[in-house]
């Protein structure tokens, strides 16, 4: 990684004398991870998704399904994709791709007619649920990173 604004050519990297090829953007794990750290393709490729499965919900509206399964669909096929590695991604990506995924869960919330939680609101949880299970845990390698407050939380 290099930030610097005048880049600079590096000699190539290699491994077991294989040059190792440069690129400006990777798939691992299913996060989109690109060279200067932007999560804009991993949000667009997110959403691209859920857009899709959106089509399958208002199926299932029109066949008069009731709230509750509807809900139980999207959080199943599409609130599973929008969500997928949250805790890695969510907190560096810039306000518009964060709208850009709020309004597709808005717009599920529509066709189902219940409220959905919010994509925030899901980081959130599952962010304070990784730390807690970090301080739980003394094997954890982060595990001394984390100090409780008096109040216990």
């Amino acid at each position: 990684m290099d930030f610097r604004r005048n880049s600079v050519d590096h000699p190539p990297l290699t491994i077991d004398s294989s040059a190792v090829e440069r690129v400006s953007s990777t798939k691992f794990l299913g996060v989109h991870i690109t060279e200067n750290l932007t999560w804009t393709t991993n949000v667009t490729s997110l959403n691209k998704k859920g857009q899709q499965r959106l089509h399958f919900l208002r199926r299932l509206k029109r066949a008069s399904l009731p709230p509750p399964i509807l809900t139980t669909f999207y959080r199943g096929t599409i609130g599973s994709v929008l969500t997928s590695c949250i805790t890695v991604w969510y907190g560096n990506c810039s306000a518009a791709d964060r709208k850009t995924l709020q309004r597709t869960v808005n717009t599920a919330a529509k066709i189902i007619g219940a409220p959905l939680p919010s994509i925030l609101d899901i980081f959130l949880a599952r962010c304070s649920s990784k730390a807690s299970s970090i301080v739980k845990d003394p094997t954890h390698p982060s595990h001394n990173l984390f100090q409780l407050l008096l109040s216990g939380r």
